[in-house]
């Protein structure tokens, strides 16, 4: 397995899982992200680790034919829309050259045989039909919008035009322990609320928008890595995953805010002139040809976030507002070495066989050959 953008909310857990379910696993990490999922739970030590970055050809193609990678996870991006706004460039630059870098990288290894690339809802645009259907043209206009509909088109024409065997998810929001962009709502949000400071809202709070809790988002990428292996006609198919249950900002916060267990009233700005007014997906193709479904609720999952972020934000435990789950302040500083592996956290495919488990990503890994240490 080659993962790269390991050290992101969803690149840490999906590394989480691969290694607990017996997978191994490579690693393209640019930066060191304390923080992180790839650090917290101490998954440096459980995997290969290949320091650069995505634009660089000639080391991708080195790592995928050292460590003799055949499926992989292109997960990173600059995925910070504030970023993106004041730097389109280098988000251009890391997001489109390397996906294609990364492809080319792909295509010139006899080794690799399932590519899954990370697109997002936001490669749609403003749509004036909705939800957003995997038919649904991509016309992103702002820099990170049209990065993530470069990156779909790219991977598509090196399916159609070299038979790469690649696929492309398109997801809803994530949220979930881990996420350290505090300029999305569910991260900044809690920061704020248990912190105790008033948060803010960037937009008027009226866009609407879907969301996809993170565990579920890696069953989805399991799953589809898993179906593209066993159905190469999948290459060049874009595939939608969400919770299907579109929510204003302001709508959010309050679920967010019930999570953490208090009442405080957000500033709203009504700054975030050019966010598209509303966005949510139709996953229904996901469910039908892959078997996929999300099994965590959105309460459930802001319930699991707050846990998270009590544990590893650096607040003393007084302070903290009561946990409304448990009725007292998480004071536990300590991360598992897993969270797949943590009783506080099981698979959500461990509790539902109707999505893949640890023999469908054994499926992924049958045959591998073992990696070896680069000379």
């Amino acid at each position: 397995m080659f993962v790269t953008g390991a050290t992101g909310l969803l690149g840490g857990w999906l590394t989480d899982a691969l290694v607990c379910l017996g997978a191994r696993v490579t690693c393209l990490v640019r930066d060191d992200i304390p923080l992180s999922r790839f650090e917290t739970a101490r998954l440096r030590d459980r995997v290969n680790v290949v320091r650069g970055t995505v634009t660089d050809q000639e080391l991708i193609e080195r790592a995928l034919g050292e460590y003799e990678s055949q499926t992989v996870f292109h997960l990173a991006a600059q995925t910070v829309v504030p970023v993106a706004n004041r730097n389109p460039v280098s988000t251009f630059d890391t997001n489109v050259r390397g996906t294609w870098t990364l492809l080319e990288a792909c295509r010139r290894s006899p080794l690799v045989t399932e590519i899954v690339v990370a697109s997002s809802d936001k490669a749609y645009g403003a749509q004036e039909e909705l939800p957003y259907r995997e038919g649904s043209s991509l016309q992103g206009r702002a820099p990170y919008d049209v990065s993530k509909s470069c990156v779909d088109l790219i991977a598509q024409s090196y399916a159609f035009s070299f038979a790469l065997p690649v696929c492309v998810t398109r997801c809803a929001n994530f949220f979930g322990g881990g996420d350290l962009n505090w300029s999305r709502l569910v991260p900044g949000v809690m920061r704020d609320l248990l912190t105790r400071k008033v948060p803010v809202i960037r937009s008027d709070g009226t866009p609407v928008r879907d969301y996809l809790y993170i565990e579920d988002g890696v069953t989805a990428y399991l799953r589809l890595a898993e179906a593209l292996r066993g159905d190469r006609g999948l290459a060049g198919r874009a595939f939608n995953f969400s919770m299907q249950r579109p929510l204003t900002v302001l709508e959010m916060y309050g679920h967010v805010a019930s999570a953490i267990g208090v009442d405080t009233e957000p500033v709203v700005l009504g700054e975030a002139t050019t966010e598209i007014p509303e966005q949510w997906l139709d996953s229904s193709t996901a469910r039908a040809e892959l078997g996929w479904r999300p099994v965590t609720g959105l309460e459930e999952g802001l319930r699991k976030t707050a846990a998270w972020y009590r544990r590893h934000l650096e607040v003393p435990p007084c302070d903290l507002p009561p946990s409304p789950a448990a009725g007292r302040a998480g004071s536990a500083r300590s991360s598992p070495s897993s969270t797949w592996e943590s009783s506080r956290s099981p698979m959500p495919f461990a509790a539902n066989r109707t999505l893949p488990g640890s023999s469908g990503i054994r499926s992924l890994s049958a045959g591998a050959p073992t990696a070896r240490s680069p000379s």
